[in-house]
């Protein structure tokens, strides 16, 4: 979805996430949430693909589903130029080297009857034939990667910090030597103070392994330092993806400019100069989301056409993707006019 120069690593089509409802005696089928319905994006090899959204809106659902934790309801994923969206979950253990995740919880995520040794090391005895001496000797340099003493390798999880116990996770996830790693807000359990360490550690080791990041978080502020580019999750799809700072400086969706006129200014004028727009109702529920555009029950901007018909999400200028009615009419070259028009105002 950027230049025809640009190699995607990562290439999502129409993907869907369907979890069955059952109610009954006898357990009948009678509905469906629908966590991710039609989703389509690229993540350019070498980039950091940014995906944001409420809680509740399927951005951790989405991640999983890309990396086949479920077995998806339909769509096509394709990783390093291998379709794997239909393929059998045993017939993937030959992908999973290439792909791995970084979790919300690092406490939950760690086995707390392990060490911090065959944590780390337990990826290179499921998928390496290296020796012991050799595995030992790969743990710790991924310790050293990630910033943690050698010494503590024989400790628990427990005896460490939440964010050390995060950068055990990414050691683990390192261990195989991935291309894509999908970083499951992985600051979102942390203390603030912590959060910064964490995210220049993944931006360190992005540039010193040649990684590729899919970075979901609801923190707008930390992934405007870290994207490349910005995706907008709301109720299963997405409504806008561009560029990060192009994102940030114009939004075209109004969904997206809601959420950005809610992250705070740390410039005081700034901030009492900010509009907040304040969006009414609540999320309707994804096991019944509305007819037409997901977001019309709550935009300030609905016209008559988004309660009847679900806009198309396309590019509506070069590098820029949305879905919605309000641009679905304009040429690029009015949108750009009027990105450079919100611009100049600003």
């Amino acid at each position: 979805m950027l230049d025809n120069s640009a190699k995607p690593l990562v290439s999502v089509r129409d993907l869907k996430m369907h979890f069955p409802i059952h109610a009954g005696f006898l357990r009948r089928r009678v509905g469906e949430v629908r966590a991710v319905d039609g989703v389509t994006f690229d993540v350019i090899e070498g980039e950091t693909l940014g995906l944001v959204g409420e809680s509740g809106c399927g951005k951790s659902t989405c991640g999983r589903a890309v990396l086949r934790l479920y077995d998806i309801t339909s769509g096509q994923i394709m990783i390093d130029g291998r379709d794997i969206g239909s393929v059998k979950q045993r017939n993937l253990r030959t992908m999973r080297p290439i792909m791995q995740m970084v979790f919300q919880d690092p406490q939950a995520s760690l086995n707390s009857r392990m060490t911090v040794e065959a944590i780390i090391r337990e990826p290179l005895d499921e998928h390496t034939t290296l020796s012991d001496a050799e595995k030992r000797e790969k743990v710790g340099e991924l310790m050293d990667a990630v910033g943690l003493n050698r010494r503590f390798a024989k400790r628990y999880p427990h005896a460490f910090s939440g964010g050390q116990r995060q950068r055990i996770g990414i050691a683990r996830a390192l261990a195989l030597n991935p291309k894509f790693i999908v970083c499951d807000e992985p600051i979102a359990a942390l203390d603030v103070s912590i959060q910064a360490q964490v995210v220049n550690l993944l931006e360190d080791l992005q540039e010193q392994f040649g990684l590729t990041y899919l970075f979901i978080s609801h923190d707008l502020s930390m992934v405007r330092h870290i994207a490349t580019r910005v995706a907008v999750m709301y109720l299963g799809k997405i409504v806008e993806l561009a560029p990060r700072e192009a994102l940030y400086a114009a939004p075209l969706h109004p969904y997206t400019q809601a959420l950005l006129s809610a992250v705070p200014d740390p410039d005081p004028e700034m901030a009492a100069a900010k509009q907040r727009i304040v969006l009414q109702g609540d999320v309707p529920s994804p096991a019944n989301p509305p007819d037409g555009c997901n977001f019309c029950t709550r935009c300030p901007q609905v016209m008559d056409i988004c309660r009847r018909i679900d806009p198309e999400y396309r590019e509506v200028q070069p590098g820029r993707w949305a879905a919605c009615h309000l641009h679905n009419d304009m040429s690029p070259a009015e949108v750009a006019d009027e990105i450079n028009a919100a611009q100049t105002a600003g």
